[in-house]
């Protein structure tokens, strides 16, 4: 079973300041609850390491997810993939410029080769979405204040 979700975000900032936050891949690992640790592979910045830990019986053991941004087109698209022994991951976010700031297009598949990968993330892809926008108008509001 694929879980696939789909949200959508407003934002009063501008879309350089919302591409630059998303199109890297450390801004979305840090935004992630089950991301426990990831480490950075490649000085381009495409490459990151996850350690996600899932809490489901199955899984007894941090995984690692080897992510990698497949497409890039700044200033407005960015698609990552994520593959481990015990899922795939693939997320897409578009930035889409508004009258009134930004509009933050997000698309998240998971696809589980455990049971109750698939069940996690049924549950939960929604709040981690809300942490990815959380992280966001955080980094926004900082970058105001400088």
């Amino acid at each position: 079973m694929t879980v696939r979700v789909e949200r959508s975000f407003e934002l009063p900032a501008p879309p350089d300041r919302v591409w630059a936050f998303i199109v890297d891949p450390e801004n979305r690992a840090r935004s992630i609850s089950v991301v426990e640790e990831f480490v950075a592979d490649d000085p381009e910045g495409r490459r990151v390491t996850w350690q996600v830990e899932l809490p489901i019986p199955l899984v007894r053991k941090t995984v690692t997810v080897d992510t990698e941004d497949v497409t890039r087109r700044p200033p407005e698209y960015v698609k990552f993939v994520g593959r481990s022994n015990v899922m795939e991951v693939t997320g897409e976010h578009e930035v889409v410029e508004t009258d009134t700031g930004t509009r933050l297009e997000n698309t998240f598949v998971v696809d589980g080769k455990l049971p109750g990968v698939e069940t996690f993330f049924k549950r939960n892809l929604d709040g981690e979405l809300e942490n990815l926008r959380r992280e966001l108008v955080a980094d926004l509001n900082a970058g105001d204040r400088s």
